[in-house]
């Protein structure tokens, strides 16, 4: 097995500028609160990649991306021991991507105890 190529997250935004294709493999729920802002990305949850990953273009260079890049690396290794060629891990995730300040969707803010009230509140 080679050892997967990192790269920063304003290489890895580059490159899906160029066709390169972001997967992320965060959960749903995290994805919700804060989601990358590119013109393409694969939302494949780690907790089900496996089952996914054939989903994944073989011909594709692929960068995979999680919240700081820990699930990401072990993503690509499976990837990878599946055959694929053009696979990256973006180091240090999201988190990173935001704070170099690339293109993000954010959840609107909720005020707070929003939750009581859709509980507790009248539905019309």
């Amino acid at each position: 097995m080679t050892k997967i190529k990192d790269i920063d997250p304003t290489a890895a935004f580059a490159m899906t500028k160029k066709g390169a294709l972001l997967i992320d493999v965060r959960e749903a729920r995290e994805v919700k609160r804060t989601a990358f802002d590119v013109d393409e990305v694969m939302l494949m949850p780690m907790s089900r990649f496996s089952g996914m990953m054939k989903e994944i273009p073989a011909n594709r260079k692929v960068i995979l991306a999680c919240h700081t890049g820990s699930r990401s690396i072990m993503a690509a290794r499976m990837l990878e021991k599946h055959g694929h060629k053009r696979v990256l891990n973006m180091q240090y995730g999201i988190a990173k991507w935001e704070r170099t300040g690339l293109p993000v969707k954010k959840a609107p803010k909720q005020p707070p105890f929003a939750w009581l009230k859709k509980l507790f509140g009248k539905q019309s």
